[in-house]
């Protein structure tokens, strides 16, 4: 019970970071393109892990004295590279997507992967108990009061945000499978390399990003690279490995309710009755799916994540 609570306090931490990153995120789109700044954050993140990785298996060399196997090495860089190809796919389509529609709708449809998680699941033979699939309709409730303010219609940006929402829950699956075979915060490393790499082609070809303009976008460039990417989806990779995954998507969809508070906090953006009417339906959603219950059948559940700020 008590590896259960760490794991979701873990989850609720990486929920926090994700939605305050929000905030850097709009701001770094005021001098970067998408590709760009999704580039330089994954490598940024990516570059935080290398020390940590360092100790982490300084101490585990100190302790057991073990190597670790070729086949597990082999393991660890093709999921680094399906994770960091999904990534980089998932990253951008809502970057480019958000250009094209409004961060309400954008919040909304991105948040679509908590229902697209347990759908995927049921084509895998993975299956969730009756409350989850409760609070999931209560957190896409919740989404919808949370972030949709005007009429909604599928635009060229609702429907690549949509995609983005399909390819995050695809990532979700592909951390599902390689997460428990190998460590996870070299897992996180190698997807963030890879994200980078990937989105510096397009970066490189279409933005042509001037060093100035790097230069004026450290602040939130630091903030989503070092914090969001870094830190928060380690700590996901790392929480997932135990937790029960249409669970752990209903805990960060929690990211949504702290971008809200994030922007009323530092942006000064005010929250109406809709929109609190939102985050109270989606942390009841969360406490239902925590209450103890009827232990999951085997093969049950897939990996869940946030989309990431």
């Amino acid at each position: 019970m008590k590896h259960k609570s760490t794991n979701n306090f873990l989850l609720a931490l990486t929920a926090l970071v994700w939605g305050s990153a929000f905030v850097a995120q709009s701001v770094g789109m005021d001098y970067l393109g998408p590709f760009t700044f999704n580039s330089i954050r994954s490598v940024m993140g990516g570059i935080v892990l290398l020390p940590v990785i360092f100790i982490l298996k300084r101490q585990d060399r100190k302790s057991r004295k073990t190597k670790t196997p070729a086949g597990s090495r082999k393991t660890l860089i093709i999921g680094g590279i399906c994770c960091g190809a999904a990534l980089a796919v998932a990253s951008s389509l809502q970057q480019i997507g958000i250009m094209y529609t409004t961060a309400g709708k954008a919040g909304f449809i991105t948040a679509l992967y908590i229902l697209i998680v347990p759908l995927l699941g049921l084509f895998l033979g993975k299956r969730a108990g009756v409350k989850v699939w409760i609070g999931v309709g209560l957190a896409v409730a919740g989404m919808y009061f949370l972030c949709i303010t005007d009429g909604f219609s599928i635009s060229k940006g609702d429907f690549l945000v949509l995609l983005c929402a399909i390819v995050f829950s695809v990532h979700i699956l592909v951390i599902d499978y390689f997460a428990p075979k190998v460590d996870g915060v070299c897992l996180s490393c190698i997807q963030f390399f890879v994200c980078g790499i990937l989105c510096a082609v397009p970066m490189l070809v279409q933005e042509q990003p001037q060093i100035g303009e790097i230069l004026a976008a450290w602040m939130p460039l630091a903030y989503a690279g070092v914090l969001s990417c870094g830190v928060a989806y380690t700590l996901q990779v790392i929480a997932q490995k135990n937790t029960d995954p249409t669970v752990a998507s209903l805990i960060l969809s929690l990211e949504s309710v702290f971008s809200v508070l994030a922007g009323w906090v530092i942006l000064g953006e005010h929250l109406s009755g809709r929109e609190l009417f939102g985050c109270a339906l989606v942390f009841a959603a969360v406490l239902l799916a925590q209450l103890p219950g009827k232990k999951c059948t085997s093969g049950e559940g897939v990996i869940s994540e946030g989309k990431g700020g």
